[in-house]
């Protein structure tokens, strides 16, 4: 019998593979995260049950906290804003950082991945816009590029953005074209060991956007768990 939980991420699924079609993708280059921001690990454990394999977590604590109980099961990534004090736990934590957004962070998550031996995956966070968010200014994303590539222990594989929140979900629309077009531009620059693949955008109430405009990631969690108690 399929839990609630199941059957939202069958629906999300399904969205998901409408967007493709729409956009002339296939699903399968669509990734779906589950946002697991408060949802205790009984939750999360039926949404892994139900096939999922990648959870986005905000705070570096409230992961370290389920990790101990859930383990390995799945890729855990960081996509809330980090603290450059927390980047020591961070590496040890995440197979992914979404949210690096300047140089001071990137070159302390650089020297605490050199100390454990491991190359990290990163993505770089660009400003949609809103002052009140985190993000590096989308005239500025070059130039940060430029700078972690060559930090040996970081390996940068993408751009992540956050929308500004709104009823239609066509308004997100040219931000996430925004970034695909900046994501292209940095790809044309030709930085040597930089190929940026993955666009980590679009969430509940804007993934199937997302995805039309080139998403590779989409971060989904109300959709999938319900309101946040």
């Amino acid at each position: 019998m399929k839990t609630e939980i199941s059957a939202n991420i069958d629906s999300i699924r399904q969205r998901i593979a409408s967007a493709a079609a729409r956009a002339h993708r296939d699903p399968l280059s669509v990734k779906l995260m589950a946002v697991t921001k408060t949802v205790d690990p009984e939750r999360i454990g039926k949404a892994l049950d139900a096939g999922l394999t990648m959870l986005g977590e905000n705070y570096v604590q409230e992961a370290k906290d389920k990790i101990a109980l859930i383990g390995n099961a799945a890729q855990w990534h960081m996509i809330g804003h980090l603290q450059t004090n927390k980047a020591k736990y961070a590496v040890k934590l995440f197979d992914c950082v979404h949210s690096v957004d300047r140089l001071e962070l990137a070159r302390e998550l650089d020297y605490r991945a050199c100390q454990i031996n491991r190359k990290l995956n990163i993505l770089i966070e660009v400003n949609s816009g809103e002052q009140s968010k985190s993000g590096i200014e989308k005239e500025q994303t070059l130039e940060l590029v430029r700078q972690v590539a060559l930090l040996p222990n970081l390996a940068v594989r993408g751009l992540m953005t956050m929308a500004p929140y709104c009823d239609d979900p066509e308004n997100s629309r040219p931000y996430f074209k925004s970034l695909r077009d900046l994501r292209d531009d940095i790809n044309n620059a030709g930085i040597t060991g930089v190929t940026l693949e993955e666009l980590s955008m679009g969430m509940t109430d804007d993934f199937e956007v997302a995805i039309e405009e080139g998403a590779t990631i989409i971060r989904v969690g109300r959709a999938i768990f319900g309101k946040r108690l």
